[in-house]
């Protein structure tokens, strides 16, 4: 890459951020464009350091940012526009800056439907329900592009039933806290930490997706596989929200390059 002194600037910040594998995507396909651009990783140390990041952009020091945990609720609060997804969404995964104003948007919902449409093509969403394991960050927007999708009813499962309890009241009557959950279609783990899922609860199930990309297999997906089930991974959704992402934060649709194949590339050059 030919970097210059008119480079355009944009990231993706979260806390933690390290893990992130954006940056080997976005820096890929604009390689690969020929682009005059940089994506790198910001890791803000709290809210008020964030919005530091935030007027940076405003100052047209930042092209865009890809949003990650904690800080998409405060993307969201932050936008002088606001997209009508991000606004369903509660959150924001998307900022662009443009002329000292910031535009906000999310694809975390766009993402995950990608995922299931490339790797359980012959899984029908409008079938049955959906059990939604976990109620944190990512769960509004997962849950919005569902029922989006044409699902007809969301189930939430959490630790914490009061806030499986929250989550559902932002939503119709289509979405409610877990009580039966055997008739579950499609099993959803969005929990962060290890998830250990007894998949016979769920005897009807034929896909399972996992929201965490890091390991790739988790024991989750291998659980689910084991019962006969279509296995989704979290990189699915990642590749899937990439492209939009690319194309709201550098105007421009990203070139021809498969993002799942460059990431599988990057983890495999890791390996000892």
């Amino acid at each position: 890459m030919r970097i210059t002194g008119a480079a355009l600037l944009a990231g993706v910040v979260g806390q933690p951020v390290a893990h992130s594998l954006s940056p080997v995507i976005h820096n890929a396909w604009l390689e690969a464009a020929g682009m005059d651009a940089v994506y790198a990783a910001f890791a803000p140390l709290d809210e008020a350091a964030f919005d530091v990041l935030i007027q940076a952009g405003r100052a047209g020091m930042i092209h865009g940012l890809n949003v990650t945990a904690p800080f998409k609720g405060q993307a969201l609060a932050c936008a002088d526009e606001v997209s009508d997804t991000a606004r369903a969404c509660g959150s924001a995964n998307l900022l662009a800056f443009r002329d000292g104003r910031v535009r906000a948007h999310s694809t975390d919902g766009e993402g995950l439907l990608k995922a299931l449409g490339e790797q359980a093509p012959d899984f029908d969403l409008t079938v049955g329900p959906v059990l939604f394991l976990g109620a944190g960050g990512a769960a509004r927007a997962a849950v919005a592009a569902l029922l989006d999708g044409g699902a007809p009813e969301v189930v939430i499962l959490n630790r914490t039933p009061e806030r499986a309890q929250a989550l559902a009241e932002t939503f119709d009557e289509r979405v409610r806290v877990a009580g039966d959950i055997a008739g579950a279609r499609l099993v959803i783990n969005a929990v962060s930490g290890p998830m250990d899922f007894d998949f016979s609860r769920t005897p009807e199930a034929v896909a399972a997706l996992d929201m965490t990309y890091k390991p790739l297999e988790t024991p989750f997906l291998t659980a689910a596989r084991a019962r006969g089930l279509t296995g989704v991974d979290g990189l699915g959704m990642l590749t899937g929200q990439a492209g939009p992402s690319f194309a709201f934060i550098f105007d421009r649709e990203p070139p021809d390059l498969d993002p799942r194949t460059v990431v599988l590339a990057h983890l495999e050059g890791l390996e000892p």
